[in-house]
């Protein structure tokens, strides 16, 4: 059922790339009713990936070419060292009338914006959106990020913010902090989770057990973040609120520091950054 507040989307929304952010991009804008499955067209490499798709009621194809001739809007749902296979598998595809104007958003980490524009450059008035979601999306509790091309609309640019706003939080930045971004909120829940697990293991070894620390290391967490969100107060203020003098988490806290904790997390952000730069240079440099 569509909420109130938002608009139906009238578009045919393409993917080419059947896997979990594209469920997740696509199954957030049909919970929330703005397009149903029959306006959805997705490609994959082997029919048997997009059995989940036509179940749905989408229309699935192996033909990237003939998603980018039904679709209006064309999510490049790949990992970037697919991208050359399947732009290939796009133009070996095409059908040979003229095609009208076209968005591509790509989700493809670490590939710029101009490397896009080279690959795509032989469709005529192709438009280009470039964004990095992350996986929480698949719960409605997304961090998205998204920079416009120079050809895009504000049109395009409303478009994708309604299709990537729906399940999470999504701002529109430079294309300079994209890879920033991504290595923030895209690589950052593995980091979060890798947290939740080292809170659970220090759980049990204090004789809680597994289940129950797990289960407990989760809502922590979960309950920390609320408060951050809701409360509007820096998390050192936070922190400071729960640090009694003398007490257990200030005890706590200081072996953290002592651990390089902070500077360990740091770095795991400036490292995923810096690869997924990397990446972008030598897959499509």
């Amino acid at each position: 059922m569509q909420e109130p507040h938002l608009k139906s989307i009238n578009e045919k929304i393409g993917f080419i790339g059947a896997g979990n952010m594209a469920k997740a991009i696509c199954e957030g804008i049909v919970r929330k009713g703005l397009i149903s499955y029959k306006q959805v067209y997705v490609a994959g490499p082997h029919i048997e990936n997009l059995i989940y798709w036509q179940e749905k009621g989408a229309s699935v194809s192996t033909e990237n070419g003939k998603i980018v001739e039904e679709s209006d809007v064309i999510f490049l749902a790949i990992k970037p060292h697919i991208l050359p296979t399947a732009i290939a598998n796009m133009y070996d595809t095409l059908p040979q009338k003229p095609l009208k104007s076209k968005l591509f958003v790509s989700i493809l980490a670490g590939v710029p914006m101009q490397q896009l524009e080279n690959v795509l450059c032989s469709l005529e008035g192709i438009r280009i959106i470039r964004a990095m979601p992350n996986t929480p999306m698949m719960v409605g509790e997304g961090c998205t990020v998204f920079c416009p091309g120079q050809r895009a609309t504000e049109k395009d640019i409303e478009i994708v913010r309604s299709i990537l706003s729906v399940s999470g939080l999504c701002k529109q930045v430079p294309e300079s902090l994209i890879n920033a971004v991504g290595a923030l909120s895209g690589s950052g829940p593995a980091f979060v989770y890798l947290m939740i697990e080292a809170l659970a293991d220090g759980g049990v070894k204090m004789g809680i057990p597994r289940t129950m620390a797990i289960e407990f290391a989760v809502q922590t967490v979960l309950g920390a973040a609320k408060m951050v969100k809701e409360t509007g107060k820096h998390p050192a203020e936070l922190r400071d609120e729960v640090c009694s003098p003398g007490g257990t988490t200030i005890t706590g806290i200081h072996a953290l520091e002592r651990g390089g904790v902070r500077a360990s997390i740091m770095d795991a952000v400036e490292a995923a950054a810096n690869r997924s730069a990397e990446l972008g240079e030598k897959k499509h440099g």
